[in-house]
């Protein structure tokens, strides 16, 4: 059953959550390199609808193939702080779309620079294309980065986040989505952007587990899947619905 209805209009937070016991088994749709044996709380191959998400590290990607292995969206990494552009962003923005794969750009927040020189920074990076998916902010700590390693108190970190959100809807007509991990969720974001659509990563169990609580759109199930025209390990997503749900939901949110 689906916990709650499909709204069709804006980016408002949707749950298409399905209750295990009344979905069939399924097939896993793709390999991982380093696969979990169980899900707690679920397993992401019961749900319909798989896509991935890239940036320069996936290298060159035959889109039509992977298009045909069952990757129905994809979000391409297109900006990072306010001054670095994905190195592969333009290319696979085209490549998408010429394979005819639904895909939506995101920006890696940097917290050593103000969210609106951020979501100018994207803004002037990404194109507004009608069909596009919504833009998405991706908020987790850069414990590897060798020149930020600013952890901002939660309150600020909200407020950013809105200015991030609210610039961007302005430009691009559509409330943009947030990507988020366990640690920086828990920190500064559980109780708060009740009315946001997410984008929520988690790899060992379902996101009611590991996020009690939240609605989601969108699942991220695994950084080490193997997916046809993909050289590497890939990200992996599923869609919190049915086939159709997802073509209501593209209706209502495609730019």
């Amino acid at each position: 059953m689906i916990a709650a209805a499909l709204a069709l209009s804006g980016c408002s937070q949707i749950s298409y959550d399905f209750t295990d016991s009344v979905l069939p088994l399924a097939a896993q749709r793709f390999a991982d390199n380093d696969p979990v044996e169980t899900f707690e709380g679920g397993a992401p191959h019961r749900y319909a609808i798989h896509g991935i998400d890239v940036s320069k590290y996936q290298g060159a990607i035959n889109w039509r193939a992977a298009k045909k292995s069952g990757v129905s969206f994809a979000f391409i990494k297109a900006t990072e702080g306010g001054d670095r552009v994905d190195d592969r962003f333009r290319h696979y923005w085209r490549e998408a779309r010429a394979a005819g794969v639904p895909r939506g750009a995101y920006h890696f927040y940097y917290f050593c620079r103000p969210a609106k020189e951020q979501a100018d920074w994207f803004i002037r990076h990404v194109p507004k294309e009608r069909g596009m998916l919504p833009p998405v902010l991706d908020m987790e700590w850069n414990h590897q980065s060798p020149t930020c390693r600013k952890r901002p108190a939660p309150a600020q970190v909200r407020s950013e986040m809105r200015v991030f959100l609210d610039r961007l809807e302005r430009h691009y007509g559509k409330r943009p989505m947030i990507y988020t991990t366990p640690d920086f969720y828990e920190r500064n974001i559980a109780g708060h952007f009740l009315n946001e659509t997410f984008w929520l990563r988690t790899v060992k169990a379902h996101p009611r587990v590991t996020y009690p609580g939240r609605n989601w759109t969108f699942w991220q199930y695994t950084g080490t899947g193997v997916v046809p025209g993909i050289s590497g390990n890939t990200d992996i997503n599923v869609f919190s619905g049915s086939a159709s749900d997802w073509r209501g939901w593209i209706s209502a949110n495609r730019i």
